[in-house]
């Protein structure tokens, strides 16, 4: 009977995995859209609950912008397009940008 040998741990990589650039996906402020769209918007397209919704929606009316959430380029592409398209069926000219976190 041969003897048991440890199983020695293999060496971790040194290589890290990077993490992919994140961009904000900001709304803007203006004259024409409802705040209860925004916070519509806010809830279903970025999942938001209620109270959190809110306060994104007062910094938007109040600082002309808000971060409605930070995500990957690909998501943050999703969102901006999902929200655009929601505030044109509605009738409203709703901006929604993205930019480098």
């Amino acid at each position: 009977m041969l003897p048991q040998r440890e199983e020695l741990p293999v060496a971790e990589s040194e290589e890290k995995t990077e993490e992919p650039p994140l961009f904000r996906v900001l709304l803007h402020n203006d004259d024409y859209t409802t705040m209860d769209f925004v916070v519509q918007v806010l809830q279903t397209i970025f999942n938001m609950p209620e109270n959190q919704a809110i306060q994104v929606m007062l910094n938007v009316h109040v600082k002309g912008i808000g971060i409605a959430g930070v995500y990957t380029y690909e998501v943050a592409e999703m969102k901006v397009a999902k929200t655009t398209a929601m505030a044109r069926e509605q009738e409203f000219p709703l901006l929604c940008t993205m930019e480098p976190a």
